[in-house]
């Protein structure tokens, strides 16, 4: 069986792209014949400037949304990433393979750093090695296919060579995983600035369809969408018309069509809102049904999270003290 994990941090409200970028991949993978988990991040949240409240918050409301998206604690393992010690233990074997120029690089890292810096927050030494701690997050499990959206691929590939460098510098210890991505969806963009990604932590949601937003206002985020000057109607292509192609990719996502051919069937801009608003809509409707139903039994998440973590658990320490015995350090 293939063994898969992914997570999403709860640094804000989970979005459209989170659903099409990783939750229904995630759906789709645990009836596939796989081991998977699938974590609440917490510990990436902390990360920049946030709220305790809100952040407890976020976490418990992403872990029922996950429940509500499909995933069965049956099939799968659910658990809280500040729930399993063996996250931050081996995040520091791994500082210890890194170097500091290959974090710099990352993109993320960049755009965020100059974001806290504009704020007048200073960057956080936590926002620089964030990525060791999502390749711990990784490795701990012995993952060997990781589901996420495109801007995570970099970070996953740097997973990829911090294992294998630790497997030759140390002895075989990690497996070395591969990303991969949904065919289309994968980077949902924001409605109002279809250059940027769809984000959860965005400071203007109207370019945002939440995955608990009213009906109404999902129909009034798409049709408030941008979309491209000129000639020529609905046409799809993702660097001239990026407004266009993103609501096209939307559609696709949802129907299961094909951007290109959807392209094909509008004439105007208006009739494409309209069918990709009803669209979402109809997509979240039976998600937005079930959280109402497991939010109103929070034990019951709670519960679920606490066994999860405890299956996490015991497939992480062994993998972890490995590597601990290997770079060196005398066992307790």
């Amino acid at each position: 069986m293939t063994r898969i994990f992914s997570g999403i941090t709860p640094s804000g409200h989970l979005t459209l792209g989170n659903y099409l970028g990783a939750l229904r991949q995630w759906v789709a993978a645990e009836h596939a014949p796989s081991d998977a988990l699938f974590c609440v991040v917490d510990l990436h949240a902390l990360t920049t400037e946030h709220d305790p409240a809100r952040v407890r918050r976020l976490t418990r409301q992403a872990a029922t949304l996950f429940l509500a998206a499909g995933l069965d604690p049956r099939r799968c393992t659910l658990f809280v990433q500040s729930h399993v010690a063996e996250h931050t233990r081996l995040s520091y074997l791994l500082e210890c393979t890194a170097a500091d120029g290959e974090l710099r690089r990352m993109i993320q890292y960049r755009e965020k750093a100059a974001k806290a810096e504009a704020a007048g927050n200073g960057v956080r030494l936590s926002l620089l090695t964030y990525p060791v701690l999502m390749a711990a997050d990784i490795l701990a499990y012995a993952a060997e296919e990781v589901p996420v959206g495109e801007d995570q691929r970099q970070h996953v590939e740097l997973t990829r060579d911090l294992a294998v460098r630790f497997n030759q510098r140390y002895g075989q210890t990690f497996t070395v995983p591969k990303v991969t991505l949904p065919a289309v969806g994968a980077r949902v963009m924001d409605l109002q600035d279809p250059t940027s990604k769809m984000g959860k932590s965005s400071e203007s949601g109207a370019g945002i369809v939440y995955l608990l937003d009213e009906p109404a206002v999902i129909t009034k985020k798409v049709m408030r969408a941008v979309t491209d000057s000129g000639d020529g109607g609905v046409v799809y292509d993702r660097a001239e018309r990026p407004g266009v192609a993103n609501l096209l990719d939307i559609l696709a996502a949802c129907t299961g069509g094909e951007p290109e051919k959807l392209a094909g069937e509008y004439e105007q801009y208006g009739p494409l809102k309209r069918d990709v608003a009803a669209a979402v809509v109809e997509l979240l409707r039976p998600l937005r049904e079930r959280h109402a139903g497991l939010a109103a039994d929070p034990g019951e998440v709670e519960r679920v999270l606490r066994e999860g973590a405890g299956r996490a658990r015991d497939i992480a320490r062994p993998v972890v003290d490995r590597a601990y015995e290997a770079i060196g350090l005398l066992a307790p």
